[in-house]
């Protein structure tokens, strides 16, 4: 049996539970209240922990929301990689990739924007950060990907990517009039793609 296939045992089990924990109040009460509306102590109390235990996890709200939001990131750029496979021009495959981001962003339009502050200025020795920043990375390795499929882009599909994410993450941190619709954020990202990849 080699190590990799070894069951967890019962402290990895009992970790990885309250993590599961954790995930779960935290997402509910974020998505409920908004992440500056809810304390460490109402996610320690509805996971059924500590707050000390819940720092062993997160040192701060900011991390705690990473932890939330990266899964949902993660399975937006997911969704948006998947529809791009079927869309031939680059704009629109382009946008099929950044439209799920922008609504899993603006479900809760200030988890959102606290979101990006963090993936920007967070901790960069928390690995949470650190799980935000390979999501963006993966984004840009996406919108490459699909960029490199026209042959005039073919010298510049990591600047033209890296350019579409900032453009995108812009947008979006811009945008925090709950009034204002995810398809004007989305069509105001389209118009800079736009005018970008005419060039």
């Amino acid at each position: 049996m080699t190590l990799a296939s070894q069951p967890l045992g019962r402290r990895e089990r009992n970790k990885q539970e309250k993590l599961e924990r954790i995930i779960s109040a935290a997402s509910e009460l974020f998505a409920e209240h908004g992440v500056e509306d809810v304390t460490t102590q109402q996610i320690a109390d509805q996971a059924d922990i500590g707050t000390g235990t819940l720092f062993l996890y997160a040192k701060t709200k900011g991390e705690l929301l990473l932890m939330v939001q990266n899964t949902h990131y993660a399975q937006a750029l997911e969704r948006g990689r998947t529809a791009a496979e079927s869309v031939p021009d680059a704009l629109g495959a382009v946008m099929a990739i950044v439209q799920p981001i922008v609504e899993c962003n603006r479900t809760q339009i200030a988890n959102g924007r606290t979101y990006l502050r963090e993936m920007a200025f967070g901790d960069p020795d928390e690995p949470h950060h650190g799980e935000a920043l390979a999501i963006s990375s993966r984004t840009e390795e996406a919108l490459a990907e699909v960029l490199s499929r026209d042959a005039s882009f073919a010298d510049d599909t990591a600047t033209l990517a890296h350019i579409v994410t900032a453009i995108s993450f812009l947008s979006m941190a811009a945008h925090a009039d709950p009034g204002v619709t995810d398809e004007t954020v989305v069509a105001d990202i389209r118009n800079q793609v736009r005018a970008l990849l005419a060039r």
